[in-house]
């Protein structure tokens, strides 16, 4: 028994739209876990400043520091460069990190564990704005085909939307 063609073209659509709907629940699953993940390095993040009491914009310019340091320069470099998590704190004290993806403790220095955070927190600003840009595009893919709904009687929409896949 042959298909007809129109029920085809419907099939394919259909196919197409829940394809896309797929990626597009997992693409806002992904954000879901992205937020978790950011907001625990931005926890970290804020425990770490509370430590070496410093906030984003509480560190110096490393400008006034060179001033200071001109007046007995002798070998020592023009610009000490100051850490703005760090701060006045010691960069190399030793400080405990659960690595990323393992559920692994390990203790690193107190620079490097911020600085691990940060470039972590970086990257999954970039991956949660990849991310809303393509949910915001399926999205709107989904919206145009929303007109699919007049061209299919409702009755028949709505058989298809409680369908359920059972043995009998």
């Amino acid at each position: 028994m042959e298909m007809d063609v129109g029920m085809k073209q419907l099939q394919q659509t259909l196919i197409e739209s829940e394809t896309i709907a797929e990626h597009l629940l997992l693409a806002r699953n992904q954000l879901v876990e992205n937020d978790k993940l950011r907001n625990g390095n931005r926890e970290a993040l804020t425990a770490l400043r509370k430590v070496a009491r410093t906030t984003k914009s509480s560190v110096p310019s490393p400008f006034k520091k060179i001033m200071e340091d001109l007046v007995g320069a002798d070998s020592r470099p023009l610009v000490k460069e100051i850490c703005p998590t760090c701060g006045d704190h010691d960069p190399k004290e030793h400080t405990w990190m659960m690595l990323p993806g393992a559920d692994i403790f390990a203790r690193m220095p107190f620079h490097a564990v911020h600085t691990i955070l940060e470039k972590d927190q970086d990257r999954l600003d970039y991956d949660t704005k990849t991310l809303q840009s393509y949910v915001k595009e399926k999205s709107l893919i989904l919206s145009e085909r929303g007109a699919l709904a007049d061209a299919i009687n409702p009755g028949i929409l709505k058989s298809l939307v409680t369908l359920k896949d059972e043995r009998k």
